[in-house]
């Protein structure tokens, strides 16, 4: 049998220089070998067939010798310098036109300096394990550590911030700014890790913001100080086994014992576990419970109280058993776990009594007599979560983007042209068009993520409801955009997204939990539905206007699109809120029609809406999508009115200032316009309805190729302006080259 034709590429890949000598002849016979086989042909063989064997016996002799001349035989590298491995920093060639800088205070908003304190202190710290990459710092939690190690040290990172001062009035400060700080601080933290950002979430926004929101000052006094300076560690007790999203549905049971002036808290079958419980399995020493409250034999619904699960010296309690949820797809440096309570007593004063109470001799008090009404005003405080989640998952996508924009701006694929260079990746239409209008996406969510902010640190009573509806809609677009945009910027990468020194594949683990928790997004997006139902319902019942919730356009005249749309058009910002005001309120039409039609058949109000889950799921979405859009605008109009004030003062550097400013407004229309156009394009409900002829959704899908070839230009300036320093990103962003060099591997 012949010799295979690659016999000596299998010999010679990998094989260290030191080996040469001994394998030479080895290979020389190798060849021999294969002369002699070759030989053996037919009789009638052409000579000139051996004697092309016996020379290529030969040139492979000559190609060893030359290996053994050209390799010292102490080398200090296995390998050599070569000009076709070559990284070259995009900063060289791309173009800034903007100031980064004033793109950055639009997006990031507000507490700059604060957020520049706290990156400063995670980089400098041995615990945030920073190591050296391609000859940059980056900083990065090591997922190669067990669960436990991961756990110990998301722990050992909070002590650090606390030494530092990190958590200073996060519970004991009140007013906008104090609030705000916290927001900033929080999203800085989930930059560097989310597992370290959701347990410091569970610890001062769901147990601290659960005895501030839900209890009164007896609870303040008592434990708020304690929990910011981490005296004890708390937990909140929601989802059970059987119930998670139908908090109404819990069955852990409370009731009240007037003789010792206690509540007696039980879980009463195996589905009434309290279930993924962060911090309960290894450092909670205190929880909030949430369970149906039963006095004198009438359920009064769900309320909570404060138990402690741990004692100081981090023994589990009497009566309570607590177990691990197990290791997970991410957040492994979260300590999740599963309670149960067999006759747990807490003293009266721990139920959370901001809306209800318990007189010592057993009386249930309440100023709010309607049990929906007193659920729906018990939980309207918790939506910092969601805040939170809306956030924190768009500055995951603006992480994902910068890496895989900064590698696509070095990394070369193909050529067009014969022995031509190769092309940049972002140079590809193709390319472009995976990551730009997700860029843009992301610039959009930024601005309704700092909407959304607002609008927490100024709620009151009357603005509880919109909150409770914008932040749920925005929790549940900001995520799926999340986890969409890290699973495309992932395969942008190639292989390098599959490292997880890389971050954005181990990133999708990381956050894809986001798309359940604190609400699965499906069912806040009906609740999304509803809401707006109601607000319908209500108004034509009345016969009076819209008002809030944005739907102020429906009492306008119904918004037409002309036949044949121009470029112009299409990038005129009123075009594109028609466009989207029009799809808003045709389907909260047709939503109401079905519902209402459903009812005529007989069905209950709440199986009609069930039925209708189809148009109820592209309204929430249409919702969402014109109130980001509408923050868009806004903010555009802000940098454009602080230009203008600039402008107005006449002083000359003021004018230069402003005329400075002016690209960074075009950009911002390009932004604007993609975000606007490639929701129209992406939203099956444009032609399905009829807003859009064929012809006009083919313009719009050209409109967006035509302004990802414009956007191109400042892509390295756009994911520059996201305020992520250089060493929260990953090695390719940078120096690839560097990074998964020989020497790197060496160190």
């Amino acid at each position: 049998m012949p010799v295979r034709k690659d016999t000596e590429q299998l010999i010679y890949k990998d094989l260290p220089v030191s080996h040469l000598h001994h394998s030479i002849s080895r290979s020389l016979l190798i060849s021999a070998k294969k002369v002699e086989l070759d030989t053996e042909t037919p009789k009638n063989q052409k000579k000139m067939a051996q004697e092309s064997s016996i020379n290529t016996a030969s040139r492979r002799t000559r190609i060893l010798n030359n290996h053994l001349v050209q390799f010292p035989s102490k080398p200090t590298s296995c390998l050599q310098s070569n000009s076709c491995l070559s990284y070259s920093p995009p900063e060289l060639t791309e173009s800034f036109d903007f100031d980064i800088n004033e793109m950055r205070k639009i997006l990031d908003f507000h507490n700059l300096e604060d957020r520049d304190w706290l990156f400063g202190v995670i980089k400098q710290a041995r615990v945030f394990n920073g190591k050296e990459r391609g000859g940059r710092l980056f900083v990065s939690p090591d997922y190669n550590q067990t669960m436990e190690q991961q756990r110990e040290m998301t722990m050992k990172r909070i002590e650090y911030l606390l030494e530092r001062g990190a958590f200073d009035g996060w519970l004991t400060k009140k007013g906008v700014e104090a609030e705000l700080k916290k927001l900033a601080l929080l999203e800085v933290i989930q930059i560097f890790d989310h597992s370290l950002a959701v347990k410091i979430g569970v610890h001062f926004f769901l147990w601290g913001g659960a005895i501030q929101f839900m209890g009164t000052k007896r609870h303040h006094d008592k434990w708020l100080r304690d929990t910011e300076t981490l005296a004890i560690k708390g937990c909140f007790s929601m989802t059970e086994l059987g119930h998670g999203s139908n908090v109404r549905g819990i069955e852990t049971v409370t009731t009240y014992d007037s003789k010792t002036g206690e509540f007696v808290i039980n879980t009463p079958c195996e589905s009434a576990q309290k279930y993924w419980i962060g911090g309960a399995a290894n450092h909670a020493t205190h929880t909030i419970v949430f369970s149906q409250l039963n006095i004198n034999g009438v359920n009064e619904g769900v309320h909570a109280l404060i138990a402690q699960i741990r004692d100081v010296n981090g023994n589990i309690c009497p009566n309570i058993c607590i177990a691990d949820c197990g290791h997970k797809i991410g957040l492994n440096g979260v300590d999740n776990g599963r309670i149960w309570f067999d006759n747990v007593r807490v003293p009266r004063e721990n139920l959370l009594n901001s809306v209800a109470d318990v007189s010592p001799d057993g009386q249930y008090l309440s100023a709010i007599k309607d049990q929906d009404q007193r659920f729906a005003a018990f939980l309207a405080p918790l939506t910092s979560g969601r805040v939170t989640i809306a956030t924190s998952a768009i500055y995951s996508a603006k992480i994902g983007l910068a890496i895989a924009i900064r590698y696509a701006l070095s990394r070369r694929a193909f050529s067009i042209t014969p022995n031509g260079p190769e092309v940049l990746l972002l140079d590809y239409p193709s390319h472009q068009r995976r990551l730009l209008p997700l860029l843009a996406k992301s610039y959009a969510m930024s601005f309704g993520g700092n909407y959304l902010k607002m609008m927490y640190v100024n709620r009151t009573p009357e603005s509880a409801k919109t909150l409770h509806v914008v932040s749920s809609a925005f929790k549940a677009i900001f995520t799926w955009h999340n986890m969409r945009t890290l699973q495309e910027c992932r395969e942008a990468c190639g292989g390098q997204g599959l490292k997880t020194e890389n971050r954005v594949g181990h990133l999708k683990g990381e956050f894809d939990v986001q798309s359940t928790f604190e609400g699965d997004n499906n069912v806040l997006m009906q609740q999304v539905s509803k809401a707006l139902l109601s607000e319908y319902v209500a108004a034509k019942k009345k016969n009076k206007p819209f008002k809030g919730l944005g739907l102020e356009h429906m009492n306008g005249p119904v918004p037409v699109i002309q036949s044949n749309l121009t470029s112009t058009t299409l990038r005129n910002s009123q075009f594109q809120m028609n466009a989207h005001c029009l799809r808003e309120r045709d389907l909260l039409n047709r939503f109401a029609a079905e519902v209402s039609l459903y009812q005529s058949k007989g069905e209950s109000k709440e199986r009609a809406f069930i039925l209708s889950y189809q148009l109820a799921e592209d309204l929430g979405r249409a919702f969402s999508d014109r109130a980001i859009l509408q923050t868009f605008i806004d903010a555009e109009a802000n940098a454009s009115a602080g230009s203008l004030k600039m402008l107005e003062k006449g002083e000359p550097y003021l004018v230069a200032e402003f005329v400075g400013l002016l690209p960074l407004q075009n950009v911002l229309g390009l932004l604007r316009s993609m975000y606007a156009l490639i929701c129209l394009e992406e939203d099956a409900a444009f032609l399905r309805y009829g807003y859009l002829s064929t012809d006009n959704a083919a313009a719009v899908r050209n409109e967006v190729t035509k302004l990802c070839g414009e956007l191109r230009p400042h892509s390295l300036a756009l994911v520059s302006s996201l305020g992520i320093p250089d060493a929260f990103l990953s090695p390719i962003a940078f120096n690839w080259i560097d990074a998964n060099s020989w020497s790197s591997v060496q160190k």
